[in-house]
């Protein structure tokens, strides 16, 4: 299972102490992270984070292309909500590929917290994803089978 690590700035601390607090628990997992904030993971813990470019210059869009070649399996996200984003598109586009590729995504803390716990109780698992057309495709076969054998 591999889990994506992004913070704005304002959120960087923030991560940082969510990432020593659960180390224990994403030590056990394939770690991605935006620039500056995989840099920070990395030299405040003993994670070993996998950096991608900083947000603004492509990062969010790689880890986007991760999600769709399905090697990112949670995305824990602490967005600064008070503060403008200059690559906003580029951050709705992420949060959009998570809900087509039904990727967890944490967006603050208390969120971020019912994830890791969940993942630590085995409760969180890597799953095939499934595109919504994938999803919807299987639900047309699911159901003209049933017709097929009920002969409604």
């Amino acid at each position: 299972m591999n889990i994506a690590l992004i913070a704005h700035d304002e959120m960087k601390d923030t991560m940082i102490g969510f990432c020593i607090a659960y180390e224990r628990i994403l030590k056990k997992y394939g770690l991605y992270g935006t620039g500056t904030t995989g840099k920070r993971i990395m030299d405040e813990t003993d994670l070993n984070v996998n950096r991608l470019a900083s947000g603004p210059l492509g990062g969010d869009q790689q880890i986007g292309a991760l999600i769709v070649s399905q090697d990112i399996d949670l995305v824990i996200f602490l967005r600064d909500p008070l503060t403008a984003q200059a690559h906003e598109p580029d951050i709705q586009a992420l949060i959009r590929l998570c809900d087509v590729y039904h990727v967890p995504i944490a967006t603050n803390l208390a969120s971020a917290e019912i994830f890791i716990n969940a993942l630590n109780r085995g409760e969180l698992c890597k799953k095939e994803h499934l595109s919504f057309h994938d999803l919807h495709m299987e639900t047309i076969i699911i159901l003209l089978l049933i017709v097929k054998r009920t002969g409604l």
